[in-house]
């Protein structure tokens, strides 16, 4: 079985400001940075930093070389990786004082993949290996249907939300990972059990993660519903919280932890990544989540 996660890369900017900047206010930045991330990228991270083996597709444009260097640092593979002649992506990233954050994306070489380059990357998998797949790209329609089609298991973090994932061919995910914002906005539902009874509805046979921020987690999965509280910490930059919670979670539902070892080492990897700032370079390595792991059991 192979792993192959399917995303963006982005180049970030980052800016720390007391307050999010509020409508026609100029403010004075504390400190920038620019880091490398992106959903895609960020997640793969999180994989290989929990020892996971990982494939990654997606595209960059010239200016995107360091991306490729950095996931090959981690082991991650970059064969599928492709070089398009369209700038690499971005985000301009506000983060405050409390760890909160705001975010302007701009899609570039992300937005570029064809279905003729989809076909090209899934061609090299087979029925079994596990495809992530999240919607900073484009195609992501294309993407569900020929995974299906090759007979992959399929997981979906619908990250960003947007109205066109409603007519992606969902029946395909095997496990759904996403926040209240995302659930809400697919089931129109506002209290977390009432989102997932909706989701499961809909979706008979997918298994579902809800991240909640400060409340925890909840798994709902073949008629079990596991609560996991959050991890309390000083927040520093919560930016790639959720893309370590995935990361992490998968690593251990891959390599035959039970669904409460999972969520509660993705809270746990959670927890420290928003205790320190960045994206990717803020998700930690599994050798510090085995001391925190001691700890916290």
């Amino acid at each position: 079985m192979r792993f192959i996660d399917f995303g963006s890369l982005n180049f970030d900017h980052v800016y720390r400001l007391s307050h999010l900047v509020r409508k026609g206010e100029t403010i004075a930045a504390a400190s920038y940075q620019r880091n490398e991330g992106g959903k895609g990228f960020n997640q793969a991270v999180a994989l290989a930093k929990a020892g996971q083996q990982v494939h990654f597709a997606g595209a960059i444009g010239p200016d995107g070389t360091a991306l490729k260097v950095y996931l090959e640092k981690l082991g991650i593979h970059t064969e599928c990786l492709m070089s398009v002649d369209i700038p690499t992506g971005h985000a301009v990233i506000q983060v405050d004082d409390d760890g909160d954050n705001s975010i302007v994306l701009y899609g570039g070489a992300n937005r570029s993949i064809t279905r003729e380059m989809i076909e090209g990357v899934l061609d090299r998998f087979e029925q079994g290996d596990v495809l992530l797949m999240q919607n900073e790209i484009s195609g992501g329609a294309i993407i569900l249907e020929e995974a299906a089609r090759r007979g992959l298991r399929i997981v979906l973090n619908p990250s960003p939300m947007a109205p066109e994932i409603m007519s992606w061919p969902l029946e395909y995910v095997e496990w759904f990972i996403l926040n209240e914002v995302e659930a809400g906005d697919m089931t129109g539902e506002e209290e977390p059990h009432k989102m997932l009874d909706a989701l499961l509805r809909t979706y008979p046979h997918s298994h579902f993660v809800l991240t909640m921020g400060e409340a925890g987690a909840i798994c709902a999965s073949d008629g079990r519903r596991i609560y996991q509280p959050a991890i309390r910490t000083t927040a520093v930059d919560s930016t790639a919280a959720g893309d370590t919670f995935t990361g992490y979670f998968l690593y251990a539902m891959l390599n035959g932890k039970t669904l409460q070892e999972a969520i509660r080492l993705a809270a746990c990897a959670a927890s420290i990544t928003v205790s320190r700032p960045g994206a990717a370079v803020s998700i930690p390595v599994m050798e510090e989540l085995e001391k925190k792991w001691t700890i916290q059991k």
